[in-house]
């Protein structure tokens, strides 16, 4: 197998690295056959189709889980056409690092097909051709393309790889970025062997749609290919063993995209269950199916762009998408509305105090903390922030300031320890962001950054906020209708649905998740519906804020 142009790993595992060795071994979990089965039916690797003439590849076999159903396709798919075996020498390319996993596999195969009455000498050929011992991450691009790539990729760190290995992984798949996982690697690199229209099926953690790691992959897919369907089984016994892996079945095919199946499964989720929703999905008639066991909608088209993915029931990522199509994000310069992040000091104990007279009245600007904003209404708790910065964001002069200075040159020492301050030791009395006083005069309404639901809170204007809060400024939205759509179910499933849920369901409430939502046109909005959501948001109402909000985006009710 070649690699040139890549560090000098062998491609082969003949000498694999014992840790290597012992991490494949932890990540292998294998799959029960009816999840291979549904897979396979998926993916459209059916054997009325001439199976010889086309090619599957499996990166990492373990020790057959995905080729035993797959040669018994192919094997019954030679007899239907009347092709001999040796018509599919090339039909098959699998993959394993481990030498007893090939050794495991290739018995298995060969049973199988001398079962089904094929001659010893060409099962031998084919199966020394279709199962080898070596990295499939390391094969030179273009070595082998595909109609099929599918499989179950192993779960490693790539921490848990050595160095020298890690180092190749990483140069040939570029999505392997930060702490990823190997398992992106096998995403690329099996993306990459597709052939046009060729389609992938794996089973895998569904993390990368979400995380830090996963957004050069998810780069790939927008660009290049087509999400077809996302199958989320974290309840399923998908395994032949238990592990907390939070698998989906994903398929992606190398096209433009179009309509996408989104499903959800329960733990009654199982083979008689995977093959009425495999029929389902074959069939494009309906929309929406909804079973004690799974839930799947059809949406025209997946989420765009490699920002995170949004996650949520079926008819909830429904409506997300219908709304991000009619709809424009929060954050608009066509009303000038603006989602930000209050002030990071870089030590509050110096900057934050709750003396009024500490230093000259010019230099202190009322704070919005986190605990002003508990009750739904500000209650100012007399925090004050010292501002080293004019209305045009310079650094001002100490000179001009005397009681300032003299301030901070009592704190200098923990002032000048800071990294911004070793790195600009002449702007050592600086806070982290700059301070605009401009804003503190602005109504805004403001978010605390974690809590369970959606908590928007209406500053008039007088407050600048706190690194913990993010907020919403706007030149053409009345902010107490604003507020009340922000209060609503639909704008909390935003967040919820792109947002990493923290311990006990807590929601973070940044402003990458915020610029999500979408709202409707202020302008447009009907004047009972504006009313109603300023006295919903007034009285903290959720439900009314709710029903005012589905009439206002046009929606009969807000789905589970």
């Amino acid at each position: 197998m070649e690699t040139e142009d890549l560090p000098s790993v062998p491609a082969t595992a003949i000498a694999l690295p014992k840790a290597l060795q012992e991490a494949v071994q932890h990540g292998e979990v294998f799959t029960r056959r009816w999840v291979v089965e549904m897979i396979l039916d998926l993916v459209g690797y059916r054997d009325e189709l001439d199976l010889a003439s086309l090619r599957i590849i499996e990166p990492a076999c373990g020790q057959g889980a995905f080729l035993s159903p797959i040669v018994a396709r192919l094997s019954s798919s030679c007899r239907i056409h009347g092709r001999p075996l040796l018509d599919a020498i090339d039909a098959i390319r699998a993959f394993d690092l481990v030498e007893l996993n090939v050794e495991r596999s290739r018995a298995a195969i060969t049973t199988l097909l001398l079962d089904e009455h094929w001659s010893a000498p060409e099962v031998e050929k084919v199966v020394s051709s279709w199962i080898n011992h070596g990295d499939f991450l390391l094969q030179r691009a273009g070595a082998d393309t595909a109609d099929f790539v599918v499989g179950n990729p192993p779960y490693i760190r790539l921490e848990d790889v050595p160095d020298d290995r890690m180092k190749a992984y990483r140069k040939a798949c570029t999505s392997m970025s930060g702490r990823a996982d190997i398992y992106i690697g096998f995403y690329e690199t099996g993306l990459l062997r597709l052939k046009k229209g060729g389609k992938l099926g794996f089973i895998c953690a569904d993390r990368w749609m979400r995380n830090q790691y996963g957004r050069g992959l998810r780069k790939l897919v927008t660009r290049d290919y087509s999400m077809d369907l996302v199958a989320t089984m974290h309840d399923v016994d998908a395994f032949e063993e238990q592990v907390s892996a939070y698998p989906a079945v994903t398929v992606i095919s190398r096209r433009q995209q179009g309509a996408v199946i989104v499903a959800d499964t329960t733990s009654e989720f199982g083979d008689e269950a995977a093959r009425e929703f495999g029929s389902w999905a074959a069939e494009p008639s309906e929309g929406v199916i909804e079973k004690a066991a799974y839930h799947a909608v059809r949406l025209p088209h997946w989420f765009p762009g490699e920002d995170s993915w949004p996650s949520a029931s079926p008819s909830r990522l429904a409506m997300l998408e219908q709304l991000s199509d009619r709809f424009r994000p929060l954050e608009d310069e066509t009303t000038g509305t603006r989602v930000g992040i209050g002030v990071a000091t870089g030590a509050d104990k110096v900057f934050i105090t709750y003396d009024g007279k500490t230093v000259e009245p010019e230099r202190m600007l009322p704070l919005a903390m986190v605990k002003d904003t508990v009750s739904g209404k500000i209650n100012w708790g007399g925090s004050y922030l010292v501002n080293p910065w004019d209305s045009q964001g310079q650094l001002i002069g100490l000179d001009a300031y005397p009681q300032l200075a003299a301030y901070f040159d009592r704190h200098r020492e923990a002032l000048s320890k800071r990294y911004i301050a070793v790195k600009q030791p002449t702007r050592w009395y600086k806070t982290i962001d700059k301070i605009d006083p401009r804003l503190a005069r602005r109504p805004k309404l403001l978010f605390p950054d974690m809590k369970l639901t959606i908590h928007p809170v209406l500053d008039e204007g007088g407050l600048y906020p706190h690194h913990n809060l993010y907020y919403v400024v706007s030149n053409a939205w009345d902010l107490r209708v604003l507020g009340g759509l922000l209060l609503s179910k639909v704008a909390e499933a935003f967040v919820e649905a792109y947002a990493v849920k923290m311990r006990g369901g807590t929601l973070r409430f940044q402003a990458q998740y915020l610029r999500k939502i979408r709202v409707p046109d202020p302008v447009l909005m009907r004047e009972e519906d504006r009313k109603a959501l300023a006295k919903a948001f007034d009285e903290r109402d959720v439900d009314a804020a709710t029903e005012a909000a589905l009439r206002a985006y046009g929606l009969d009710q807000f789905p589970d």
